[in-house]
């Protein structure tokens, strides 16, 4: 089951996500030395470990398998490759690993991006069908053939590796960039990532840059000399009141039952064992 994959804004600025809506992304992130402990005795982000963020393999993995618990139920999210289906939200087919959507940009690039590193796909024949859909929740050109179509590419390693490559260019990358800038730990980045992956990026106050925005108007990041646990409670609040905009959105369970949990506990760079529920399911990761 596919959860919380609308977007608001998800690719309003679709060809700039990795750079203009990321205001400070040029700022460097300084690791911290010391040695700190949790209330639950865990190391937090700033042993030296922090300096190895989200985009360290094992955080990475942590970070695919709690956004997967939140959208498909489950934490195997490279079972995800072949998902497809219409969920209903006015965005056509919502698809893969990240919920690639037919009626906002990022399924007809990660299409065309596969089509020209192998001509000869399942989807190829689909392109110009997609080009026509872009912006609406239309299934013209596409049915009944694109589902099927898709499951059968999804087989393939090259199609794997495209849904990768586009997960990281558009969402992960410019999130993990900005939290660094922020000299956010993982928890930090993992929170900009999932803000980013539901809402996308943009101009408008539902979009990534809105929350962030909105959250610095009530708290300041460690990079401006800001408490940290502060600065995650502000982004938080900002999120959830982002998610309330939107019906399909209304369930907060992913900040308050998962995200904030991690925080509560001062888990700031996400260490293992992990436990928290979404949806009202539970989910472990030792």
């Amino acid at each position: 089951m596919r959860h919380g994959t609308t977007r608001l804004s998800r690719r309003a600025l679709l060809g700039t996500a990795a750079g203009a809506g990321l205001g400070v992304a040029g700022l460097v992130a300084i690791p911290a030395t010391g040695l700190a402990a949790t209330a639950s005795g865990r190391p937090n982000a700033r042993t030296g470990a922090a300096g190895s963020g989200l985009d360290d393999p094992e955080k990475k993995e942590i970070a695919m398998k709690l956004v997967s618990s939140a959208e498909n139920s489950s934490l195997d999210w490279k079972a995800q490759y072949k998902y497809i289906e219409d969920i209903g939200d006015g965005r056509g087919y919502t698809a893969g690993i990240i919920g690639f959507c037919s009626g906002t940009g990022d399924m007809l690039e990660l299409v065309e991006k596969y089509t020209d590193a192998k001509p000869d796909n399942p989807l190829a024949k689909y392109l110009d069908a997609l080009r026509d859909v872009n912006g609406s929740d239309s299934h013209d050109g596409l049915d009944p053939g694109y589902p099927d179509a898709w499951k059968k590419a999804a087989k393939d390693p090259d199609f794997q590796k495209a849904q990768n490559e586009e997960r990281d260019r558009i969402y992960f990358n410019p999130a993990v960039k900005q939290g660094k800038a922020d000299k956010l730990g993982a928890l930090g980045q993992f929170a900009y990532y999932d803000a980013i992956v539901m809402h996308g990026d943009g101009d408008d106050a539902t979009s990534f840059s809105g929350i962030r925005k909105r959250a610095l108007k009530n708290a300041e990041p460690p990079a401006q000399g800001g408490d940290e646990k502060d600065y995650l409670n502000a982004f938080l609040d900002a999120r959830v009141w982002a998610m309330k905009q939107e019906e399909a959105h209304s369930d907060t369970s992913r900040v308050d039952t998962e995200q904030r949990v991690f925080l509560k506990d001062g888990n700031l760079d996400l260490h293992t064992p992990l436990k928290w529920k979404v949806y009202g399911e539970s989910f472990r990761i030792d």
